[in-house]
């Protein structure tokens, strides 16, 4: 497994399980699934409500061996409820810390130095190992890291071929901060890409393993769900590399939509990917 190198010299498994719409049996089966195919970095969230299954399923394996990350959701982010959900989530996971902390949507509503307060609180009383941010854009950034002592390491946002934000990409190198892509493969979309599927051919790979190859290369960590035969093909991207061309057509797929549309928040929203994208792409592979 490639390991990331976090702001604050600890380090991230490039690639790990998202959790989201996991739960029950079917989580607990493919964490513990997971788990014994290599799989080191476990995604989750207070919302996702899994807590108790990922727990379940990090039983008996080596805590200094695994990565886990979880995220306060929005409604928590004050200073004193940010302190709650970590004790409840370390009692759900059964762990006495986290690797990794997130706040998972920006909320305009509590004040950031809040937040940021909270955090930093939890890495010094050793609940909290490392600290970031998700769903964030660059002012909402800076806004997080000018109320911090401890470097944010992570923004995790929704990033694919369809939605290939090079500005935050860029911003976020700068700032020393590793995105983490959610939602890699479009929610299967990436799957069905004549492209993607043309270029993974030559290299006797799927679609969805060179679109997360694709991230990687970007310099991104992918976080992609998967509760069946996925999971092994998610971790099977190491054996080979894109070329110029191929990441250059995987770029030109970009068409600046999301598939993610919260209530609370006013990102425009798509469910097909349209087909003049898919063409205009094939040009970068002659």
């Amino acid at each position: 497994m490639k390991m990331l190198k976090m702001a604050d010299g600890k380090k991230m498994p490039a690639v790990g399980l998202g959790t989201w719409q996991l739960t029950g049996d079917i989580c607990f089966s493919a964490v513990k699934t997971a788990l014994e195919m290599g799989y080191k970095h476990i995604d989750t969230a207070e919302i996702y409500g899994n807590h108790k299954e990922v727990g379940k399923a990090i039983s008996g394996h080596d805590r200094s061996e695994l990565f886990i990350t979880s995220k306060v959701w929005r409604s928590d982010m004050n200073y004193d409820n940010i302190l709650r959900a970590c004790d409840r989530a370390l009692s759900e996971i059964c762990t006495d810390y986290l690797d990794l902390y997130l706040l998972h949507w920006p909320n305009d509503s509590i004040p950031m130095e809040e937040s940021m307060r909270a955090l930093n609180r939890l890495v010094g009383e050793n609940k909290v190992r490392s600290i970031g941010i998700s769903n964030f854009n660059e002012k909402e950034t800076d806004e997080a890291m000018s109320h911090t002592d401890i470097p944010i390491v992570t923004n995790q946002v929704e990033f694919h071929p369809y939605l290939f934000q090079k500005g935050l990409l860029e911003y976020s190198a700068k700032k020393n901060i590793i995105l983490t892509a959610y939602s890699p493969n479009a929610m299967g979309r990436v799957s069905k890409d004549e492209a993607m599927t043309e270029i993974g051919a030559r290299y006797g790979k799927t679609s969805a393993q060179v679109g997360l190859r694709w991230l990687l290369q970007h310099g991104l960590a992918v976080i992609p769900r998967s509760s069946g035969s996925h999971l092994k093909e998610n971790i099977s991207i190491f054996d080979f590399s894109l070329k110029r061309k191929e990441m250059e057509a995987i770029d030109s797929l970009n068409i600046n939509k999301r598939l993610m549309n919260p209530s609370f928040s006013s990102i425009p929203f798509f469910d097909s990917i349209p087909e003049p994208v898919i063409k205009f792409a094939s040009k970068f592979l002659k």
